[in-house]
């Protein structure tokens, strides 16, 4: 078995999913840490921005989580109550499935997912989570609309989201590109490669982890995702 990862993305309209979406930060741990197979998870809140930000958005909520293989994903994210409970409320849904293709750092102080060579070409998944330590949270969010304004102009970005256990201290990016060369090339340039070397030479992070996936599948639509549908 090789291991999967899961990303679902819900979106609420109202204002009492929204509420529930919130609540369900906190009430919906004990029910998926009781689902069958499930490995490494996270609920997420996502951001009002494109990559890191502080500012929330109650829209759209998260699931990530890890299986034993893609059979088990798909049947665990589709048919499971908890997950069934966030699709129901929700206006929109839409979950990809993703294999490592590397990763460096940890994550809570786990190694949460496992390298695997897919051999398949396609999409790129790049996810970065960080812990941002508190004294340096204003030179941090100094630098960070630049790299936004940038990943959010870049013509091979095919899909991007900012989301988060915390608003202001545990940031997630996660993005879709065509091919590993367009990835490669946003990152060595610009005002991302000068954060990098700020993150680097001053040590800006508490912890922080960085994961590129193949995309194996994807389930649902998702209107901030149009050239992926399109496929």
């Amino acid at each position: 078995m090789t291991q999967v990862v899961s990303i679902s993305f819900y979106r609420f309209s109202s204002r009492r999913a929204r509420l529930w979406a919130l609540m369900m930060m906190v009430g919906a741990r004990l029910a998926i840490r009781r689902v069958p197979d499930i490995g490494f998870w996270k609920i997420c809140g996502s951001g009002g921005g494109v990559g890191f930000t502080p500012r929330i958005n109650i829209d759209v909520f998260a699931i990530l989580a890890t299986w034993p293989d893609e059979t088990t994903a798909h049947k665990r994210t589709l048919n499971t109550a908890i997950f069934n409970r966030y699709s129901v409320r929700a206006c929109e849904t839409w979950t990809v499935y993703l294999r490592t293709d590397s990763v460096r750092g940890e994550w809570a102080g786990k190694s949460p997912f496992v390298i695997s060579n897919t051999g398949k070409s396609g999409p790129i998944g790049v996810l970065t989570r960080a812990t941002i330590k508190p004294s340096i949270l204003r030179r941090f969010w100094a630098r960070v609309p630049d790299i936004s304004e940038r990943i959010s102009s870049d013509p091979n970005v095919l899909f991007k989201i900012g989301i988060g256990e915390s608003p202001l201290f545990q940031q997630i990016t996660f993005s879709l590109w065509p091919n590993a060369a367009a990835v490669a090339n946003f990152a060595r340039t610009g005002h991302h490669a000068e954060a990098i070397k700020s993150v680097r030479a001053e040590k800006w992070f508490r912890e922080e982890l960085y994961a590129r996936f193949t995309l194996l599948s994807d389930h649902g639509s998702w209107a901030d995702a149009p050239y992926l549908q399109q496929r």
